[in-house]
């Protein structure tokens, strides 16, 4: 195919962010400087934000049988972004300053391989073809592995990274096997051809099945949905706090709009023993989730086990597919995006990388409004709105979910959302009441504070700011998403 300017347009986020990395590598090559990685790589993604402006002005293109550049892509582009940009602010945060204490290791590499997984969101999220979906995954996951272990005197974070990379490849394998069994059934690696193909054979036949079913298999582990969880709270506690944010937030956003997307063209696929698969996972996934995450006295393993719960109530939505479906996963993706972010940071300012492990036990919280006001704040309202209480942004998100549920009339999805929801105020509020306790001889664990601290600080009242602003007046977001959530069916 001929490629055009408006190709290259439409093609600039990846491009740039693309770029960057290079860059990046080669001013690593150069010189090593910490602050300059860092200036690089905002400035780098930045530009890319910017460019989602003129891309949004072609769409929607093809570029190439792989790529889709529509509205729905440029959405998840932006949130995967700018979840990316927030997480490299909490890096430069989180790896000390230039001289005297700071991390021991070599710093400017974990700036590389986040631009190198943010580029492989990108790619993921406007796939409409199993070879770009799988060229995606790949790309976003392999530097995680590295950017999991890269507090390597941890030996937590190394077992993090060793599991991490070893489960990954076993859900790659289900999931090029089930794409294996869907060519050799359809003839085509398309999402639309293979919906066409398998339409117009009625019923999928069980080799289409079993292959969709495997897909799924490999798509519910980098989502960490039950039974393909047991990963996630593990990986959460030994990674480091930046990377957790971006392993709970960018990564799972660009594969599950990408499942999104499959679900949307290619409706054929969601007929049949599949949607009750999902449903028993969905129910599964909120119901475990919540109820592990109560035993829990680790601030990231709990928060590991409440985002399994949150993409079992995203499950709700898929599953109804028609309607407000494609809406309500918009809108709540950006609101957890936001609010994990927020709760993360909070454990990022709080961590020193150099001093054993992150500061995530709850213990090491308690009494934190009486050193720490402005994190304490962010904290409670991440929690109130991690919990779905109203005038938070994550209430906007739930009840975009539970109606686009009650319009499929999904009623035992929405009983196991109910009865999830209610379990995970218990754990919250228990996250919030340790904020304010006071107890004698109270055992502190703060970060020194230096201006990357004090920057990242400013980062995280903004996102406290916003998530309380858009629990109050959601317009804007709910305008952004219905612009982009039609292209998908339409396309």
């Amino acid at each position: 195919m001929q490629l055009t300017t408006q190709h290259f347009i439409a093609l600039l986020p990846l491009l740039i962010t693309s770029a960057t990395a290079v860059l990046v590598m080669l001013a690593i090559a150069w010189k090593r400087n910490h602050a300059m990685t860092f200036g690089l790589s905002v400035l780098g993604l930045n530009l890319a934000l910017l460019s989602l402006i003129p891309a949004l002005g072609v769409t929607p293109i093809e570029v190439t049988p792989l790529l889709l550049v529509d509205k729905f892509a440029c959405y998840y582009m932006a949130l995967v972004l700018a979840s990316t940009l927030a997480c490299v602010t909490l890096i430069h945060a989180y790896l000390g300053g230039e001289s005297g204490k700071g991390y021991p290791g070599n710093r400017e590499e974990l700036y590389l391989l986040m631009l190198l997984s943010a580029a492989g969101g990108l790619v993921l999220v406007s796939a409409q073809h199993l070879a770009g979906l799988f060229i995606g995954l790949e790309l976003l996951s392999v530097p995680t592995y590295g950017m999991i272990a890269y507090a390597f005197f941890n030996k937590r974070s190394l077992e993090a990274g060793i599991k991490y990379m070893v489960l990954s490849a076993a859900g790659s394998a289900f999931l090029l096997f089930g794409m294996a069994l869907l060519y050799a059934e359809s003839g085509s690696l398309s999402f639309a051809g293979i919906g066409a193909k398998l339409a117009a054979d009625g019923l999928p036949s069980l080799l289409a099945q079993i292959g969709l079913g495997m897909m799924l298999i490999g798509l519910a582990f980098k989502l960490s949905l039950v039974p393909f969880h047991l990963w996630t709270p593990d990986v959460y506690e030994g990674a480091p706090a930046p990377v957790a944010a971006f392993l709970a937030t960018a990564s799972k956003v660009a594969v599950f709009a990408v499942l999104l997307r499959l679900y949307q063209i290619s409706p054929v696929t969601a007929g049949g023993w599949l949607t009750e698969l999902l449903t028993v996972i969905a129910i599964a996934s909120i119901l475990f989730g919540n109820l592990l995450a109560l035993l829990q006295n680790n601030l990231k393993r709990l928060l590991g086990y409440s985002s399994i719960a949150h993409f079992g109530y995203l499950l709700v939505a898929l599953i109804a597919s028609k309607g407000l479906a494609v809406e309500a996963v918009g809108v709540y993706l950006a609101t957890y995006v936001l609010t994990s972010l927020g709760a993360f940071g909070v454990i990022t300012l709080m961590s020193t990388p150099y001093s054993g492990r992150d500061a995530d036990a709850l213990y090491e919280y308690r009494g934190l409004f009486w050193r720490r006001p402005y994190l304490t704040a962010v904290l409670t309202v991440m929690m109130l709105s991690l919990a779905g209480i109203p005038l938070t942004a994550g209430f906007i998100g739930k009840f975009y979910v539970v109606a686009a549920g009650v319009q499929a009339q999904q009623w035992w999805l929405l009983g196991a959302l109910v009865l999830g929801s209610a379990i995970g105020v218990f754990y919250y509020l228990r996250v919030m009441v340790t904020l304010f306790m006071v107890e004698p001889n109270l055992r502190r664990h703060d970060a020194e504070l230096h201006w990357a601290q004090r920057a990242g600080g400013m980062m995280l009242l903004f996102v406290a700011l916003l998530a309380f602003f858009l629990g109050v007046y959601p317009q804007p977001l709910l305008e952004l998403v219905q612009q982009a959530g039609l292209v998908a069916i339409a396309q």
